[in-house]
């Protein structure tokens, strides 16, 4: 009781009053990571374990397991596998089977000690006349939309690198991680990029996602406690073309394990928690080859231009998360560091803006841009095929 009147909580309810409004959540046996650790260190007898990873019909994250028998040397020979499309609402029941096709490996920091791997899919309907038995594919498949994009702008080496904001909650998926049960902590301010107990909650888990993206060879790039308390973000690249997205996808699938042995939620929400809180983006570092040339300024420029056009701003807004726009009119407001999604804006150093230009980029007259509209739940295929598409396709 002293310890919350001390962050300014008053306590008026008794200890039974407080047990009834929080009850123990599910699951209510906790695994003991000890004792699996005992069983990971068993030998696998040269088998590999490859966890085949997908993209959901709501944009969620599947996985599981499939063994192989020796390690593959590349992505080629790695099988062609199937799932329920059913029960991830991509596929009726009566004709359920996906099929998922290899696209990425990277190594398993949860299963260290052998040759596990991460396997990223994507996802085609069975055809048996097709290459491999793969058909079209399916609708929830955007990688193939963005694949075809960076292939067209291949000879401008697109480069980005993206910054993944996201929010730790306790269990009840209500509380964020650190805040006092039915409160609010103090205001904004000493959050961002803190230390200390009463201002950095959840650091063990920023940490341990780091290493993990780190040994996956996820090219992490940095970690920072964000303005919100109990919001993070991380950042991914420099990566070229389609690259960027497969690793973003894949250290999401790292966070969201290492959450899940912690025993916390992490939310993607671009809005988790209303009023005067900063919102959860995931802004996207764009540049190309003729942008990071000396005099590359001018090719920043005409990108602000076509991305200021007509329509764009709209176009640019449905695409950028997966509402179709309307996460992002919950954060986009022109407040907490955004530009309204009502119309489109850029400046130099300019936070208040639909894309910011670096100081150091104005002043050397070259390198790149921020598009800060992206929310945090975007579909990074979507998002970088979109960039591309408005700025540097029109060249091809």
């Amino acid at each position: 009781a002293m310890m919350r009147r001390a962050f300014g909580v008053t306590e008026t309810r008794s200890k039974a009053q407080r047990i009834m409004a929080f009850p123990v959540l599910p699951p209510y046996t906790k695994c003991d990571l000890s004792i699996q650790d005992r069983f990971a260190q068993l030998d696998q007898g040269g088998k590999v374990m490859a966890e085949y990873i997908w993209v959901g019909g709501k944009g969620e994250l599947r996985c599981k397991t499939k063994t192989l028998d020796a390690p593959p040397k590349s992505v080629d020979d790695l099988p062609i596998w199937n799932f329920d499309g059913s029960s991830t609402e991509q596929a009726p029941g009566e004709d359920s089977e996906v099929l998922l096709k290899p696209c990425a490996i990277y190594k398993d920091p949860f299963r260290p000690g052998s040759p596990n791997i991460l396997v990223l899919c994507d996802c085609y309907k069975p055809d048996p006349d097709g290459p491999r038995g793969l058909g079209a594919p399916i609708p929830t498949n955007t990688r193939v939309y963005a694949n075809q994009i960076m292939d067209k702008v291949a000879s401008h080496e697109p480069w980005f690198g993206i910054e993944q904001e996201y929010t730790l909650f306790e269990p009840d998926k209500k509380t964020p991680y650190g805040w006092p049960k039915d409160g609010e902590p103090g205001p904004q301010g000493p959050y961002y990029c803190s230390i200390g107990t009463e201002n950095a909650f959840g650091r063990a888990v920023v940490e341990a996602h780091y290493k993990a993206c780190l040994y996956a060879g996820i090219n992490i790039s940095g970690i920072n406690g964000e303005v919100m308390p109990g919001q993070w973000e991380y950042q991914v690249g420099p990566c070229e073309g389609i690259s960027s997205a497969d690793q973003l996808l894949i250290s999401r699938f790292l966070l969201l394990r290492v959450c899940e042995q912690y025993g916390v939620v992490v939310s993607f929400d671009p809005k988790p928690i209303p009023g005067d809180w900063n919102g959860a983006g995931c802004h996207t570092n764009v540049s190309t080859k003729a942008m990071r040339a000396e005099g590359g300024y001018d090719a920043i420029l005409k990108a602000m231009e076509r991305l200021g056009a007509p329509g764009k701003q709209e176009e640019h807004i449905a695409a950028y998360d997966p509402s179709g726009g309307l996460d992002n009119q919950r954060r986009l407001t022109g407040a907490h560091e955004t530009a309204s999604y009502k119309e489109f804006s850029w400046g130099v150093a300019n936070r208040g803006c639909s894309v910011r230009i670096p100081r150091m980029t104005e002043k050397e007259k070259k390198g790149y841009f921020e598009d800060r509209r992206p929310a945090s739940n975007m579909d990074p295929y979507i998002v970088t095929g979109k960039i591309m598409e408005t700025t540097v396709l029109p060249d091809c």
